[in-house]
């Protein structure tokens, strides 16, 4: 695995991401450092940085519960009453060390603390690993609206290692490769062949499969930094996906991103079918993979109205339209589809009938 370098101006260290984050630490002579952490990740993910790093003595420690229903003003309110109780500057640093919600919220606190201060991001899964920490977007729910707020700035740099996808447990790491597989569908042939075959029998290595996915991620971010084009394909599968992990989140229940967007890319499939003539056999195809590899979220009847009305808040929408990232072929995605609420209910309905056969 290589480094990569960003025209965003930082690195992600994939290398030897350990002895690049000491010595990156120690270039940088930040005022005071604060690593903000989850109960999980600071208990299992801080001690191995704590073995090597020769500045660990000097972190301030913000802990906040793990969950998706977390990650909200109210809690990150509490993140920035932390920094400036542990006298954070503008000269300082915040470590994001976390899944998508740390690095999600993290970001989001360090761009708006004193109207910006660096940080870094340390992903802690696979979803963050490949997708999450990269591209500059940082997030908080909004009444269980999914990212309704945000910025846009990048982290000065990310580590990533490996080492940690081993305190995660299998369906965590099935989450992740929600993202991979998406970056496949949307981008590129043998990336999706290259995931396959690792869940299938392991000849693919994640040293091969985390770059390609980075890289994938970072190259459609660069083009288009701020989503006015591109980079909405990598929305395919959210528009659904996000619906129903609002809806699950409006119950008091948690899903799995993953498994959100594992289904988004079920019932989007069918739509990029009826909408971009996308060929049965693409269709076919990912209807295998999702189900076989993967844990998508089920589905029923039940649902539809809640999920659509979710879908008509969704932050992606322009002029009341639902708008989707779709495919007219696999690696080849088609941008800002609008489509009817009979269209999404009879993709969805489809779907739902599938996971039945």
């Amino acid at each position: 695995m290589n480094d990569i370098r960003s025209s965003f101006g930082y690195d992600i260290f994939i290398e030897d991401p350990i002895a690049s984050l000491d010595t990156w630490l120690e270039a940088q002579q930040y005022s005071k450092v604060a690593i903000l952490g989850d109960t999980h990740t600071l208990e299992v993910c801080l001690p191995y940085l704590n073995l090597y790093s020769k500045h660990s003595s000097h972190y301030d420690l913000i802990e906040i519960d793990p969950g998706e229903d977390n990650k909200n003003i109210d809690i990150c309110i509490g993140v920035w009453s932390m920094m400036q109780e542990f006298g954070l500057d503008r000269k300082s640093l915040l470590i994001n060390l976390g899944g998508g919600v740390i690095t999600d919220m993290g970001g989001f606190a360090a761009s708006t603390y004193m109207r910006g201060i660096d940080f870094i991001n340390i992903p802690t899964t696979l979803l963050a690993m490949v997708d999450a920490s990269i591209g500059g977007k940082t997030g908080l729910d909004l009444q269980n609206y999914k990212n309704h707020l945000g910025t846009f700035h990048h982290p000065k740099a990310i580590f990533i290692i490996p080492e940690f996808l081993s305190t995660l447990h299998e369906l965590e790491i099935k989450s992740g490769f929600a993202e991979v597989i998406k970056h496949g569908l949307i981008a590129d042939h043998l990336h999706l062949r290259d995931a396959i075959s690792f869940l299938e029998n392991g000849e693919i290595g994640l040293d091969v499969l985390i770059p390609q996915s980075v890289k994938i991620k970072l190259a459609i971010v660069e083009k288009d930094p701020f989503e006015k084009d591109i980079r909405k394909a990598l929305n395919f599968g959210h528009t659904v996906g996000h619906a129903i992990e609002s809806y699950y989140l409006n119950k008091g229940k948690l899903i799995m991103h993953g498994s959100a967007i594992a289904c988004g890319i079920m019932v989007e499939s069918f739509l990029s079918v009826s909408k971009c003539k996308m060929p049965e056999t693409d269709l076919k195809y990912i209807l295998e993979i999702i189900p076989n590899y993967l844990e998508p979220a089920k589905l029923n009847e039940e649902m539809i109205l809640d999920l659509i009305e979710l879908m008509r808040k969704d932050k992606k929408n322009e002029s009341s339209e639902i708008k989707f990232s779709l495919l007219s072929t696999i690696a080849s995605p088609i941008l800002n589809i609008g489509c009817t609420e009979e269209e999404i209910s009879e993709a969805l309905v489809k779907c739902i009938h599938y996971f039945k056969i």
